[in-house]
């Protein structure tokens, strides 16, 4: 071990290799908890640094756990003494951006926030956007197919990338930087390591697509009180708004109570006693003109009796102000742990019986000390689903877990929305994936990973 150590600080130098205590102090997740456990962390500053480094890992059949921004939430990165840690974190460069073409090249390591200020000096927005944006990265949201907030106008990380660098298992690069919407030649191999949480391939460098600027941002906070208005209301938002609606989350009752009113951390917008809270938003290039269509759908929302109250934000402060309240995850960790986090998607049209039959559930199983936090970005389908009952025994988890993910194999519903398998959920998987589907995707591991030392006992 201490040879193959040896080759990966003769790849890197001495700065990019961490071993002993500065292993151990890097946290375990981006809430700073917990201490990495690793061989070592090994951090490349080149694509083909990281070659290198697999071309040494795989001859050793070392297994190797790529490291991202640590934002994810199923043990994605999760990694044992015995795994090299291989960090991008000096791969964040912003190598070009076109504005003509509207793309740009990113290192993988790049956090999401850096690029999208990079693009917006040049005139152009990067449509991903997600409450982690400052520490995620370009590398870990293409790896899990990132959502995010906007994911109802512009489609998840899949719809934002167009050519990829990838580094194999044996080390091999596969460079296909393709900046063309058009590209018909064959099989599209970024989309098999879109999503593929680092099983596969290492991404390493990427070609984002972008889109112009918007001019205008109109954002309201809107309460209605039932799960029928609530869809009515979407409908007609969907309708008025032109294909301008960029965002449509809502937070549950309890939720709105807990984050905006019981946590002291966020002055309520709206009273705290409506069954929903909508945060919808709207973005365009003709300020004037957008400002006039959103007020006026709004109007017509009103008219139509399909909202009970709501504030319309007079600047971007306020807006942020209503934001935060969403985005409060942290918020939610402090008041509820130990709870369960859970990211799934189903139809709207089975949203409602599907929360309400979960609440019950949980309600009955554990009485008055059970809490369950619904939000999300219904627009797509995605609820974020938070239940703390005062125990974190591992036997309770699985009771709760079994609560959340059983129903949803009848609705045609996924056990991850947006933050993928990971370890987490690797035993659920089958409810949403067919034997066939699963045994296909093992024989892609099986084919570009024939050692598994790619991020192992992910996924399945």
């Amino acid at each position: 071990m201490e040879k193959l150590l040896q080759t990966l600080r003769d790849i890197v130098g001495d700065n990019g290799l961490l071993t002993g205590d500065d292993v151990s102090a890097r946290p375990l997740n981006w809430l700073g908890q917990g201490n990495r456990q690793a061989l070592a962390i090994v951090r490349p500053s080149s694509t083909q640094e990281v070659s290198q480094i697999m071309k040494a890992c795989n001859a050793a059949r070392q297994c190797v756990v790529t490291l991202g921004g640590m934002t994810g939430l199923v043990g994605g990165t999760d990694s044992t003494p015995d795994d090299i840690l291989l960090s991008l974190e000096r791969m964040t460069n912003i190598e070009d951006i076109d504005p003509l073409g509207k793309t740009v090249i990113a290192q993988a390591g790049a956090p999401l926030q850096k690029v999208q200020e990079a693009v917006t000096d040049a005139g152009l927005q990067f449509a991903l956007d997600l409450g982690a944006r400052g520490s995620c990265t370009v590398g870990g949201n293409i790896a899990t197919n990132a959502g995010g907030n906007q994911v109802l106008r512009y489609g998840m990380m899949r719809e934002q990338v167009l050519g990829l660098e990838v580094v194999l298992a044996d080390g091999t690069i596969i460079s296909s930087m393709n900046a063309l919407l058009k590209n018909n030649t064959g099989y599209d191999l970024k989309h098999l390591f879109i999503g593929s949480e680092g099983t596969l391939g290492i991404v390493t460098r990427a070609v984002l697509r972008l889109h112009p600027r918007a001019l205008s941002t109109n954002t309201a906070l809107v309460a209605v009180n039932s799960f029928e208005m609530l869809t009515s209301f979407f409908a007609l938002m969907g309708e008025q708004l032109s294909g301008g609606l960029t965002a449509f989350e809502v937070m549950w009752q309890d939720h709105y109570q807990l984050i905006a009113v019981k946590s002291g951390r966020h002055s309520a917008p709206l009273p705290a006693d409506y069954k929903y809270y909508i945060v919808v938003e709207q973005q365009g290039v003709h300020p004037e003109r957008d400002s006039e269509q959103f007020s006026a759908a709004l109007e017509m929302a009103v008219q139509q009796e399909l909202l009970v109250d709501a504030v319309l934000s007079q600047s971007e402060t306020q807006a942020q102000s209503i934001w935060n309240i969403r985005e409060d995850i942290e918020g939610l960790t402090i008041a509820l742990t130990p709870a369960l986090g859970f990211d799934i998607s189903l139809p709207i049209k089975h949203m409602d019986a599907y929360v309400s039959d979960l609440q019950q559930n949980v309600s009955k199983t554990w009485g008055t000390a059970a809490q369950t936090i619904i939000f999300g970005h219904l627009g797509d389908g995605n609820l974020h689903v938070v239940i703390s009952v005062g125990d974190g025994s591992e036997t309770t988890f699985t009771t709760i877990k079994q609560m959340v993910y059983q129903p949803l194999q009848a609705i045609g519903g996924s056990v991850s929305a947006e933050h993928g398998i990971g370890l987490e959920k690797k035993d659920y998987l089958a409810l949403s994936r067919s034997k066939e589907e699963i045994a296909l995707m093992q024989k892609f591991k099986n084919m570009l990973d024939p050692s598994g030392i790619l991020n192992p006992e992910k996924i399945f």
